[in-house]
């Protein structure tokens, strides 16, 4: 039986019908694991001490409103836990970031987090699909707006993109003719100081943007393809996409496999790796989602597979 710290947002604000950190909770407590929670900001650091968190031990009660009570709370090293999950909802901002510290401290004191904080800093997740170009749509991430203007001449069908975005915010695509790509610019660059990620538009996104998950350095064998609805480009869950799940085709596994033990290597026990047709577009890190969504329409167990493999990384 392990001590298990989750830093994640409030435990009041999650949808338990969806969220994937209540299904991994769910399933450590099954095991018989025990469950403290906390945020980041409750993490704190002072000159000689270790790093704590002033944390609530909670228990699962099975109801579905009342669903967890807090048995009681205190502020302890982190390090005292056998394992910390870090769970904090993006957007990966100064806060996150420090938070990241914090933790990496605290794994200098004998903490075992996961995913890495060193590794969540050095994969923004945007940026992180750069390092496997073979595997990815022609990709440009730049400050200039005449590169991004020549882009598109040369590929005329193009996505734009914050680097900081979640959720399919602040997505454009520009097609042929051009219209608005000045003004998307505009919003989206703001002269010069904001940088942008421009790639090639993939048709093949009506099929679906697929959420493959790689768990301690393996795929698992469904992915959720997240279909953008109506006039909408964007698949995302969080701006109207309908998630079906569907096995793991061939190509999703020689490209999963190919990129998924360099991660699991760097410290990312989890990775959601998003795909348009057979091109990586994104790297999640920060806090994959989508585990009850492939449990409840295939019955494949994704919580368990998790939980082996953050087991077998603790044994």
């Amino acid at each position: 039986m392990k001590k298990i710290l989750v830093v994640a947002d409030p435990l009041e604000a999650f949808k338990i019908s969806k969220d994937t950190t209540f299904a991994m909770m769910r399933e450590l407590q099954r095991r018989g694991h025990t469950l403290a929670a906390c945020e980041p900001e409750h993490l704190q650091w002072q000159s000689g001490q270790p790093v704590t968190a002033q944390v609530r031990h909670v228990r699962f009660t099975g109801d579905a409103e009342a669903w967890f009570e807090v048995t009681h709370e205190a502020r302890e090293p982190v390090h005292s836990f056998d394992a910390v999950l870090m769970r904090k909802d993006p957007p990966f901002d100064s806060e996150f970031f420090y938070a990241t510290h914090l933790l990496e401290q605290a794994e200098r004191e004998g903490a075992r987090v996961f995913n890495s904080p060193k590794a969540l800093r050095d994969h923004p997740e945007k940026l992180a699909l750069m390092e496997f170009a073979q595997f990815a749509p022609a990709t440009l991430v730049t400050r200039r707006p005449e590169a991004i203007r020549a882009f598109h001449a040369e590929h005329k069908d193009i996505i734009l993109k914050p680097l900081d975005g979640m959720g399919g915010m602040g997505i454009f695509r520009v097609g042929p003719d051009g219209m608005n790509l000045g003004s998307i610019i505009e919003t989206l660059n703001q002269g010069g100081a904001t940088s942008v990620m421009v790639q090639r538009y993939l048709p093949e996104i009506v099929l679906g943007d697929k959420r493959l998950l790689l768990i301690g350095g393996k795929v698992a064998p469904f992915v959720l393809a997240r279909i953008p609805q109506g006039s909408e480009v964007r698949g995302n869950l969080a701006a109207g996409g309908k998630g079906v799940a569907q096995p793991l085709s061939d190509v999703d596994r020689a490209v999963a496999e190919a990129i998924a033990p360099t991660l699991a290597a760097r410290g990312l026990l989890l990775v959601g790796l998003d795909m348009i047709g057979d091109k990586v577009t994104e790297i999640n890190v920060t806090s994959p989602t989508c585990f009850q969504e492939i449990q409840q329409q295939t019955g494949f167990d994704v919580p368990a597979m998790f939980v082996d493999a953050l087991e077998a990384a603790l044994a």
